[in-house]
């Protein structure tokens, strides 16, 4: 079953509409989204302890990173301050 607004919000915090439907019509699940906040977070523990993206998981890293023409302060998280 897919993630749901709620799911998405409790993880990410706020997020504007488009990113979380697009986040939703992957139709990953909330510890895939989970997932891939960690990835983002630290990479290479999760490469250290043998773990691999998932399709679903890289897909929703694409959308969660920021495009390199967006203007990103790391202390503000991620796009529109979705993660800190």
């Amino acid at each position: 079953m897919g993630l749901k607004h709620a799911e998405v919000t409790a993880i990410l915090g706020p997020i504007d509409d488009i990113l979380l439907s697009e986040i939703i019509a992957t139709g990953a699940s909330a510890q895939e989204l989970a997932e891939a906040t960690a990835w983002i977070s630290n990479d290479e523990a999760l490469v250290g302890d043998g773990r691999h993206l998932s399709r679903r998981v890289a897909a929703l890293i694409d959308l969660l990173l920021p495009d390199e023409d967006d203007d990103w302060d790391p202390a503000e998280g991620l796009i529109s301050g979705t993660l800190h």
